[in-house]
């Protein structure tokens, strides 16, 4: 009896073993069929573009920093940059596998810690450079990076309660929700992510279908916030005259700027500029520059046509969408992204004042190379669709518009 048992037991095993192996090859099959593949392509170009120029600018960064009680070598910033780009990926592609349901609640969830770490922040944060931005939990984060991927998500959801009820007071919520995201994120303070945080609540909002008169208050409030901040911020006034009038923050943009046309279309050369050694944050406000003096204005216009792709998929994936959430969501952590993105181009590009933000995907990150991969991996999720669903829907609206 005993042998009898013994050589059943390694059979059904085996056979447990076969079906949890279908069952995982069947769970990447179907992510596969519905992810966007597109964007995930594009993500992953430009973390592999990214790789290169923190490779580039680490030296600039390393040298600056470097003290003689502590040396730097010259791929510091390189090596730590691709524990976290590891990360990253393992953060984009585990969201991504999340249901839409499930992304939603980790959104939601998400939003209300990082609101609640926020809160925090001038009590028991870390200092660098002036701002009070971080909290050190064994390891330094952001919050307000973190926050990027909830917010779109949480704002999504709230104004989606239209959907179900008319009179819920969806307007109020939402202007709550930013004014207490503004105020905490003016104690840092931090008044590029404030103003980066209301475009996308305005893009919402407008988006949401709300009445034409509530968006124009909200625009007129949103500049009055703008003109009291030039008046009583004064790092922002600052910024905003040395942009207009010079400065050492101008000097710095022009500095940028200088570095970013040093090296012609094609570049000097990996390793062969020399304006970028004097770029403060080469590695990370600044890399765009690095990449312009280095790699040429042809692989810094590819990194535009990058972003562009990454809105238009985005966009194009949207409009074949009916459920509100889904869209606003989507929308929301799309514009977010892309709002930075190009902010920290035109500071390079010497158009816009100096707002020390990164390059998502592409500047040197911890915290921020995790949470831009972690909302790209939610936008990934929230829009999942089943193709072959898709095809059937399509060919019985067909079918309905013929008859």
């Amino acid at each position: 009896m005993a042998t009898a048992a013994s050589t059943v037991t390694p059979i059904a095993s085996g056979n447990a073993m076969v079906r949890y192996n279908r069952s995982r090859r069947s769970a990447l099959a179907i992510w596969w069929q519905e992810i966007d593949r597109v964007t995930l392509a594009l993500v992953l170009i430009l973390m592999a573009i990214g790789t290169v120029s923190v490779a580039a600018a680490s030296p600039a960064s390393s040298r600056r920093l470097s003290t003689s009680a502590k040396h730097l070598s010259d791929l510091h910033f390189f090596f730590i940059h691709l524990r976290w780009q590891a990360l990253g990926l393992l953060a984009l592609f585990g969201t991504s596998t999340l249901s839409k349901e499930t992304a939603r609640r980790l959104g939601i969830l998400i939003a209300g810690a990082m609101l609640f770490a926020l809160m925090l922040v001038p009590f028991v944060g870390s200092e660098v450079n002036g701002a009070r931005r971080w909290l050190n939990l064994g390891v330094s984060i952001q919050p307000s990076e973190f926050l990027k991927c909830g917010f779109p998500i949480l704002l999504a959801w709230i104004l989606a309660w239209r959907v179900r009820d008319n009179r819920l007071p969806v307007m109020q919520v939402t202007v709550g929700l930013m004014g207490l995201i503004g105020v905490l994120l003016m104690a840092q303070p931090d008044f590029g992510s404030t103003m980066l945080f209301s475009a996308t609540w305005f893009v919402l909002i407008l988006l949401s279908g709300l009445d034409v008169r509530r968006i124009m208050a909200a625009m007129g409030a949103g500049v009055a916030i703008v003109a009291l901040a030039y008046m009583f911020y004064e790092n922002g006034r600052n910024r905003i005259n040395a942009f207009l009038g010079g400065g050492s923050a101008y000097d710095q943009v022009d500095l940028a700027e200088r570095t970013l046309l040093n090296g012609g279309w094609f570049g000097t050369g990996f390793w062969m500029g020399s304006r970028k050694l004097s770029l403060p944050e080469a590695h990370t406000d600044y890399i765009f520059s690095v990449i312009g003096e280095e790699f040429g204005l042809a692989v810094c216009a590819v990194i535009i046509m990058l972003y562009a792709a990454i809105l238009f998929q985005a966009i194009l994936r949207q409009t074949r969408e009916d459920d509100l959430f889904t869209v606003l969501a989507g929308t929301g952590i799309v514009a977010q992204f892309g709002g930075q993105a190009f902010i920290n181009i035109l500071v390079n590009l010497q158009l816009f004042p100096s707002k020390g933000m990164t390059l998502p995907l592409v500047s040197y990150g911890g915290s921020s190379t995790v949470a831009v991969c972690t909302c790209l991996g939610l936008l990934l999720a929230i829009t999942r669709r089943n193709p072959f669903i898709e095809r059937e829907r399509f060919s019985l609206s067909d079918v309905g518009e013929t008859a």
